[in-house]
Parts: C-alpha cells; structure tokens; sequence
C-alpha cells in the first residue's frame, strides 16, 4: 500500500443534495458536510481536480450551498441516474481527462452510490481511498456495512486527516500552514 500523491489524486464529491442530506440524522449530516467541505477547500490549495455529481436532482435537490461554495467558480455537477458515478458516461470521461488513477472520494450514500462507485472505479484499474468521516448513509447500519464492503472491494479507507497529512507529506510548508487551519 502507497500513500495517496497530490499529483496523482482526483476528489470525487458524490450526490450530496439536498433532499439526501436532510434525511440524514444530525450527527452524520454535520461531519459529513464539515468533512467534505475540509476536503475540498484543500484539493483546491494543491491542485487536485474535483468532480461533483448530483444523482436524479429533479427528484433529491441541488448539491447542498456548503458544498457548492466550496467549490466555488468551477462549480459543474455531472447529473445521473446511475448508483454507481464511473457507469455515466460523463463522469468517466470527466475523470479520465483528468490523467490521474487515484480517487479520493466523499459523499453520500455510503451503502449505494459510493460503494457501487468503488467497485466499478477498482474493476477500471483506479486506486479507491475512502475517508469514513466524510461519507454517510441514512442508517448507521448501512454505513457500517458500506464501509465493510468498501474494505473488501480493496479501496483503502481512512480519515479525512489521515489522507490530507498524506498528501501533504510534510508540515511547515505554505500548504500545510493553510490546510491546518482547515482542520478542526
């Protein structure tokens, strides 16, 4: 096992809209939101591309205002109607262009999309990293057991910190100084 590599990551915020957000518990929905939004704003500060999608949003709403502001001016949700993100069109071409074979990813449902997401995007020969505090399900069951399956498809699952420290390897440089004061 590697350590995930700012050069080779693309993140992956999956369906976090508002409809899904609001049907989950308190507790989740708030780490999840915090957690994302943390993973965002540092993609941005060492360049990882960052790819959002919205499934069905006619039916679950928009991507939730944190999220969106987070991602600021480059703002573009890919819309689909698959679970699983990597079976849109859209959303493997928008990752291949990206020239990178890591994923870090975030979202929601833990049991659905984002699992579905990870064994589609390891059959394509992708390297899958999951931070458990910034995905959640509905049911704490279904997030448990997602996150089991998600072990077992080979993704390599963490925390938010733990993947940011990795990919910033080192403290005492600018982006260190700024991701740290993202932590909380």
């Amino acid at each position: 096992m590697d350590f995930i590599q700012k050069d080779k990551t693309s993140l992956v915020v999956i369906d976090m809209q508002e409809r899904l957000m609001n049907a989950l518990p308190e507790e989740p929905k708030q780490s999840v939101t915090k957690n994302a939004g943390t993973l965002i704003e540092s993609a941005k500060i060492l360049g990882i591309p960052i790819t959002v999608t919205e499934q069905y949003p006619k039916g679950l709403g928009l991507t939730i205002p944190e999220i969106k502001e987070a991602v600021g001016n480059d703002f573009s949700p890919i819309e689909k109607v698959v679970f699983s993100c990597a079976r849109s069109p859209e959303f493997k071409s928008t990752l291949k262009e990206t020239g990178r074979k890591e994923v870090l990813i975030c979202g929601i449902e833990t049991h659905v999309c984002v699992l579905q997401t990870v064994i589609d995007l390891i059959n394509d020969g992708y390297t899958v990293y999951i931070p458990a505090d910034a995905v959640a399900s509905r049911k704490e069951l279904d997030w448990e057991r997602g996150i089991k399956l998600i072990e077992k498809t080979g993704a390599i699952v963490g925390t938010t910190e733990t993947f940011l420290f990795q990919l910033l390897e080192r403290a005492g440089t600018d982006e260190f100084k700024k991701i740290s004061k993202l932590i909380r």
